[in-house]
């Protein structure tokens, strides 16, 4: 129970005291980043699927 007790002391510690939390302003310039990106990636994803079930759709009526 002792180690279980000082894990806790020391985590919370190290939260409060060593570990750099970023400023308000960079953690929303970052979220911003990170939504347009997964934005971007999303659309580029679904483009490829659409041009994949076009090609396809094509094959098959061929044939």
């Amino acid at each position: 129970m002792h180690k279980l007790k000082s894990f806790i002391l020391e985590s919370y510690d190290e939260m409060k005291n060593k570990v750099s939390w970023p400023k308000y302003s960079q953690l929303q310039n970052q979220s911003i980043l990170v939504l347009i990106a997964s934005l971007i990636f999303a659309l580029f994803i679904g483009l490829i699927d659409y041009v994949f079930q076009e090609g396809m759709d094509f094959f098959y009526k061929e044939f």
